[in-house]
């Protein structure tokens, strides 16, 4: 079978990116093309909304916490039962880490698969200066393979002309076509982005929507002649983000089946794809249940709480009071739990909202968070493990991303901290606290950049019963 492959790109935050790929996703879907989607970056939020458009995972690739073959291997494994497979990049295309070099930006990720790109350029308030633009992303990195451009929100079918027609004039990438103007197709966000997927901000309609868009303002057929076909990479073999991890994917399954909770609603849902194939190739069965409406966890070996916005969800987390006390008993028998970020949320003491409201939660964690929307914590972020935990062994090292606007009280001394963080820009300090053998922490690992995570974690729940 042969896959095609494009990146969408944009040239800032904001130029409609997502509304686009999202209609791209639609549109080729229901053309009877089987499409892939992936993330370039950290993000949680896009990848729920490509899964709703495609019915299947969208898979993230960042170069930072991955690396090169891991990212590749991605690609190579989960587009290769599709027709085409659709990037949609992160902030601007030459965007990353830092402003010296391409680390961790969607034009590392595109040279990296060998892409053709198309460019996303809001044109509301310019004309022929778009053309310019164009033309800068062209000479910038000549070795990007800027293949064509979407114009978005244009005023009407004459300004959508003249810009287009400024760019086939002077640029070389493909003028593809021009989008209007339509705030009906915006999608909705809040403090941390975008409104997630399992909050019904993509509905059929909608969605039906922007791929009408799409259809009617951009060349599709010429778009998908523009998409190449994905090389054969290789789907495993050498090196994390500096060949610290190993990428290979199988291992000796556990002797019996393991099974992991994994809390996903309204209030958690923030989950790398990867990170639970990993934990099903490792042995795993997953369970997913809700802290917001279930009343006790699974019959499970070990649960895994991840992000999400619990304190949007505080009331009712707070609420089910039996439920929390349930997980608490969980965590004090010596089951094993990983929780990040909002799973660190709930397993506090107390969550206190954006009003002041302090709520109770399942008091793992002796210390309360508060809602500080001043302060937010945000980057990349890697991990080293100064003693053992359930997801790994002291001297491990993984990469991760922090992205919140919550802060956590001081928490007792007593408590462990098994985490040595290191951000760049910053002093390296200890977080990871472990209570018993419950890991709690603000860093979303993404355990392709050490899968022996997973299958440390497969192998702690394996013996928790033991």
């Amino acid at each position: 079978m042969t896959t095609r492959m494009v990146v969408v790109a944009g040239v800032a935050s904001g130029v409609g990116k997502t509304s686009i790929t999202l209609g791209l996703l639609e549109a080729y879907r229901r053309r009877g093309l089987r499409v892939q989607a992936f993330k370039v970056g950290p993000d949680f939020i896009d990848p729920g909304l490509h899964a709703l458009a495609t019915g299947r995972p969208s898979y993230n690739l960042d170069g930072w916490m991955c690396g090169r073959d891991a990212v590749r291997a991605c690609v190579a494994r989960y587009a290769a039962q599709a027709d085409l497979a659709v990037v949609e990049g992160v902030m601007g295309c030459f965007d990353g880490i830092d402003g010296t070099s391409e680390e961790g930006s969607t034009a590392q990720i595109a040279k990296w698969l060998d892409a053709p790109v198309v460019l996303v350029v809001d044109a509301w308030a310019s004309a022929r200066s778009a053309a310019a633009v164009v033309r800068g992303f062209e000479s910038f990195d000549p070795a990007l393979g800027l293949a064509g451009v979407v114009v978005n929100r244009v005023a009407g079918d004459g300004h959508g002309r003249m810009v287009l027609d400024a760019i086939a004039a002077t640029c070389r990438a493909v003028p593809l076509g021009a989008i209007p103007r339509d705030d009906a197709l915006t999608l909705p966000e809040r403090h941390l982005g975008l409104v997630t997927a399992a909050e019904g901000v993509l509905d059929a309609e909608r969605l039906r929507r922007l791929a009408d868009a799409v259809e009617r303002s951009v060349d599709l057929n010429r778009l998908l002649s523009l998409a190449r076909e994905v090389p054969p990479f290789a789907e495993s073999g050498g090196g994390g983000p500096e060949s610290e991890c190993r990428t290979e994917r199988r291992g000796p399954a556990p002797s019996r089946p393991v099974r992991i909770g994994v809390a996903r609603d309204a209030a958690f849902q923030f989950y790398y794809a990867e990170n639970l194939d990993l934990l099903r190739e490792a042995g795993a069965e997953l369970v997913f249940w809700s802290p917001l409406g279930d009343h006790e966890p699974p019959d499970a070996d070990g649960l895994y709480l991840g992000g999400g916005y619990p304190e949007l969800h505080a009331l009712r987390l707070a609420g089910n009071a039996v439920l929390k006390k349930a997980v608490r008993r969980f965590a004090e028998a010596g089951r094993p739990v990983y929780a990040e970020c909002g799973g660190l949320m709930y397993l506090a003491e107390t969550l206190e909202d954006a009003d002041g409201m302090a709520h109770p939660m399942a008091g793992v964690l002796p210390a309360a968070v508060r809602m500080r929307p001043q302060r937010m914590a945000l980057g990349y972020t890697e991990v080293a493990f100064t003693r053992d935990t359930p997801i790994g062994p002291k001297g491990a090292v993984a990469r991760g991303h922090e992205f919140h606007y919550s802060t956590l009280d001081p928490v007792p001394d007593g408590i462990e901290r098994v985490y040595r963080i290191a951000q760049r820009g910053a002093p390296a300090r200890a977080e990871g606290y472990l209570v018993g053998r419950t890991l709690m922490s603000y860093v979303h690992l993404h355990f392709a950049s050490n899968p022996e995570l997973p299958r440390a974690f497969v192998a702690a729940c394996a013996g928790s019963r033991a």
